[in-house]
Order: C-alpha cells, then structure tokens, then sequence
C-alpha cells in the first residue's frame, strides 16, 4: 500500500538530492524550511528517506502522513 509523508526539515534542500530520497517534491518555504512530499511503498522506503536526510545532516521539523 503507497503512503504519502509529508517531512519538512530546516533549510532549503537542493533538488540534487531528490533522486536520493525517491523522487519526491521538494518546496522551498518563506521561513527557510523545505516541504519534502514523497510516496512510499512501506516503512523501509520510509527509513531510507529519513536515514538519507540524517546523512545529510538535515534538521527533521515535522513528518506527517497525508
């Protein structure tokens, strides 16, 4: 079954990354943060996204499921 997270971190994450993170939809906000949308098949693709912006260093604000 596909879920839909909606993760948003600090920063403006370049869009290079998002073929690391499943191909999401990056949203760069006003306050500096970005709005990270992606659809995953199950909680192991959704680790990987996470564990992929902790490599990153990325300050995790907010993950929702939509």
């Amino acid at each position: 079954m596909n879920r839909t997270y909606v993760i948003r971190i600090d920063g403006h994450l370049d869009a290079h990354w998002t073929p690391w993170l499943g191909d999401p939809t990056l949203s760069h906000q006003p306050d500096g943060t970005t709005t990270i949308t992606v659809t995953v098949t199950d909680q192991t693709q959704l680790y990987g996204v996470l564990t992929t912006l902790r490599d990153l260093n990325a300050v995790l604000l907010a993950l929702q499921l939509t």
